[in-house]
C-alpha cells in the first residue's frame, strides 16, 4: 500500500506542476486565506483557507507549494483505505487491491492535487471509519477521543461530517454495536469534536447560517451540472472508478450479507442512507468519496475469501481491470492538468488589470474591482499581486459576507456578464474591456448611495 501511495503522490505532484493555472475552487481558498481569514465564511469552514494561507506565506505564488497538502491528503487516503481492509481481515493482496481502487477513483485522480475542501475531506472520513472499524474489532475506548478529534477537524473542513455522524449514530442504535453509544469516552470524544467545531458554528449563527442556505443552492445547480437526481445518483455510483465500482458494490453487498462482517453492518446502512439523502436533496457526486474506500476494502476481503475457498476465476478479471484503471487514472490526470493549464483566470486578471491601469492616476486609488461571481472574484484575487490589482470584492458566496468596499471608493471595475446588480447604484456605467459573454469589464462611476446601505442587498449565494 505504501508504494501505491507513493506513486499517487508522485503522479499528483507531476499534475500539480504541469497545470499552469489555478482551479477556481482552490484559488477561492487562497483568496479567503490571504485576505479574509476568519473562523468561518458563508460556504467554507476555515481549515483549507488556513492551509492555503500557510503554504502561500511559505512560498508566495507557488502553485506546487499550495497544492502540497492536497497531494499529502490524497496519498494518505490510499494508505488509510488499506488499513481499513487490514482491520477487516485483508491480507497483503487484498490490501493492495483496496489501495489501488482508492488510488484510481475518478474524482480522486481528477481533483487530488487541487487544494479544496472536497480533496482534504476523504482522508478525514476514512480515518473516522478506520477508528470505528478498529474499535468495533478490539473495543479499545482510547480510540474514541481520537475519533472526536478527527470529527472536529473534519467539521472545520466541511460540514457534511456532522450529517455523517448523525446518520452513524442512528445506524449504530438500530444495528449495533449499541454499547458504543454508552461508553463514557464517546461523550469525551463528542465534547472534543464540539469544542473544535464551536468557533465556526458561532460564526455561522452570527451570520444567519448561510451554510444551511447553501443546501438549496447546491440542489438548484444539480440539473445544469449533473442532470438532476438521476445524474447525481449515477455519478455517485461511478465515481469510484473502473476497479472501484464493482469492488464497492460487492463490498456493500458483503457488509449487508456476510456473517463475518455483521458487526460492521451499521456502516453499510450509513452509506445507503447518505446515498439516498444526497440523491434526494440532491448533492454533489463526490460527497460519498470518503466512504468508497470502506466499501472497496469489504469487497477486497470478499474476493480474498473466494480465493481462500479455491474459487479463483475472477483473478483473470481483477488484475487486468487494475491495469485499465491505472491507465484511466493517468488519462484523468492529463485531463485535469489541461483544465488548469488553460490559464482562464490569468487572462481575466490581465484584462482587468489593463483596464485598471488605463484609468487616470487620480481615479485609481478610488477604484475597486468587483467580480460578478465568487469564481471571477477569486481568480482576480489570486492574480491581484502579480498584476497590480486593487482590493477585489464580490457580492457572491463568502465574498458577500466580507466587509464592503470603503466609502472612499467611488468607482468600480465590474467583471462579469453584465453589471445589472450594481447599475442602480451608479450614475454612469460603460464597458471598457470586452471579455466575451462571461468576463467583460465595466467601469461604474458616480456612486449614488453609501456602500454600507446597499451592500447587504447585493449579497447572494447563487452563482449567476
Amino acid at each position: 500500500m505504501l508504494p501505491i501511495a507513493a506513486a499517487v503522490a508522485v503522479a499528483q505532484l507531476v499534475a500539480a506542476a504541469a497545470g499552469g493555472g489555478y482551479w477556481f475552487d482552490e484559488v477561492y481558498m487562497l483568496a479567503i486565506g490571504r485576505h479574509h481569514l476568519d473562523w468561518g465564511s458563508a460556504d467554507q469552514p476555515p481549515v483549507v483557507p488556513v492551509l492555503a494561507a500557510l503554504m502561500d506565506r511559505g512560498a508566495p505564488g507557488s502553485i506546487i507549494a499550495l497544492r502540497l497538502p492536497a497531494v499529502v491528503a490524497t496519498a494518505a487516503a490510499v494508505v488509510v483505505a488499506a488499513l481499513i481492509a487490514r482491520e477487516l481481515g485483508a491480507d497483503r493482496r487484498a490490501q493492495a487491491l483496496t489501495a489501488g481502487a482508492q488510488a484510481t477513483a475518478l474524482w480522486i485522480t481528477l481533483a487530488g492535487h487541487w487544494l479544496t475542501p472536497y480533496t482534504v475531506e476523504p482522508v478525514q472520513w476514512l480515518v473516522l471509519v478506520w477508528l470505528l472499524v478498529r474499535w468495533t474489532r478490539v473495543r479499545d475506548d482510547r480510540l474514541l477521543p481520537v475519533l472526536g478529534l478527527v470529527v472536529g477537524v473534519a467539521a472545520e473542513t466541511k460540514f457534511q461530517v456532522l450529517l455523517l455522524c448523525a446518520v452513524l449514530a442512528v445506524a449504530v442504535l438500530a444495528l449495533g454495536p449499541r454499547e458504543l453509544l454508552g461508553r463514557p469516552m464517546v461523550l469525551l470524544g463528542a465534547g472534543i469534536a464540539a469544542l473544535i467545531a464551536l468557533p465556526t458554528l458561532i460564526w455561522q449563527a452570527a451570520h444567519g447560517w448561510p451554510q444551511v442556505q447553501m443546501g438549496a443552492v447546491v440542489a438548484s445547480e444539480a440539473d445544469a451540472l449533473y442532470g438532476g437526481r438521476t445524474g447525481v445518483a449515477l455519478a455517485l455510483v461511478l465515481v469510484p472508478g473502473i476497479v472501484g465500482v464493482p469492488l464497492t458494490l460487492y463490498g456493500l453487498w458483503r457488509l449487508l450479507r456476510a456473517p463475518e462482517l455483521r458487526p460492521y453492518r451499521f456502516l453499510a446502512a450509513t452509506f445507503l442512507a447518505l446515498f439516498a439523502f444526497f440523491v434526494a436533496t440532491p448533492g454533489r457526486p463526490y460527497y460519498l468519496g470518503g466512504l468508497d474506500g470502506l466499501l472497496a476494502a469489504a469487497g477486497a476481503v470478499g474476493l480474498q475469501r473466494r480465493r481462500e475457498a479455491g474459487r479463483t476465476r475472477l483473478r483473470w478479471v481483477v488484475w487486468p481491470a487494475c491495469a485499465v484503471a491505472t491507465a484511466a487514472a493517468v488519462a484523468t490526470l492529463v485531463v485535469s492538468t489541461s483544465i488548469t493549464r488553460s490559464d482562464v483566470g490569468e487572462g481575466i486578471a490581465r484584462r482587468t488589470a489593463a483596464a485598471y491601469h488605463a484609468l487616470p492616476p487620480d481615479q485609481q486609488p478610488r477604484t475597486v474591482v468587483m467580480g460578478q461571481s465568487y469564481i471571477l472574484a477569486a481568480y482576480l484575487d489570486g492574480y491581484s499581486t502579480e498584476y497590480g490589482l486593487p482590493q477585489v470584492y464580490s457580492s457572491n458566496r463568502s465574498y458577500g459576507y466580507f466587509p464592503p468596499p470603503p466609502e472612499g471608493a467611488d468607482a468600480v471595475l465590474y467583471v462579469g456578464s453584465g453589471p445589472d446588480e450594481v447599475t442602480p447604484y451608479f450614475a454612469d456605467v460603460r464597458k471598457v474591456a470586452d471579455g466575451g459573454a462571461d468576463a467583460s469589464v465595466w467601469l461604474c462611476t458616480g456612486r449614488r448611495e453609501p456602500w454600507a446601505s446597499f451592500w447587504p442587498r447585493l449579497r447572494h449565494l447563487t452563482v449567476t
